[in-house]
């Protein structure tokens, strides 16, 4: 369930106005609007939420370049410079050995 947001009443009639004046089809397109437009005026709140997702598991380090507008490769630097260490899984012997075998009857 969506966590619901409570917002100062000034902004809350701001936006309402903007709804009834027909800038947006309703509140929630106002919001969303509202946060693209800080995190495209604020990039660094970008990065640092994607990073968080990236860190909780929900997005894959490809995703997360992609987001933040940048090569996997530049991603990985900005962890490095914010002292985020990646973990990096590794394969069991098992399956190395079978991907092994796999190749080599392909190549066959």
């Amino acid at each position: 369930m969506p966590e619901m947001i409570a917002l100062p009443a000034t902004i809350e009639m701001e936006m309402k106005a903007l709804v009834r004046d027909g800038h947006y089809a309703n509140l929630n397109e106002a919001i969303k609007d509202a946060f693209r437009t800080l995190l495209n005026v604020r990039p660094e709140l970008k990065t640092s939420a994607v990073i968080e997702l990236y860190k909780e598991g929900k997005i894959s380090i490809s995703k997360a370049a992609e987001m933040v507008g940048v090569s996997t490769i530049e991603f990985k630097d900005i962890l490095v410079n914010r002292g985020i260490r990646r973990e990096v899984g590794s394969r069991s012997k098992k399956e190395l050995d079978e991907g092994v075998e796999l190749i080599n009857k392909l190549r066959k």
